[in-house]
């Protein structure tokens, strides 16, 4: 399975996703991604996010999906 690299920007509740591209190793994906986080032309509230899945489909599901927060210490009362 490919990682991907998506550019992601909040408009309103919706997610934009654009697609950059896609590596066959980790370590590739995330050196692009650490070095496009770093470019000086990412706009303000651009995340640059590296994605683990089957296919492109999969991966707009799994950037789309709301994940609950950890719990903080001392929240299991």
């Amino acid at each position: 399975m490919p990682y991907y690299l998506y550019r992601v920007t909040q408009a309103g509740p919706v997610k934009q996703l654009e697609k950059i591209t896609e590596f066959g190793f980790f370590k590739h994906a995330s050196a692009e991604a650490k070095r496009l986080r770093q470019a000086p032309d990412l706009a303000a509230g651009t995340l640059v996010k590296v994605i683990f899945a089957e296919n492109e489909l999969q991966a707009e599901d799994l950037l789309n999906q709301v994940r609950e927060g950890e719990p903080l210490t001392g929240d299991d009362w």
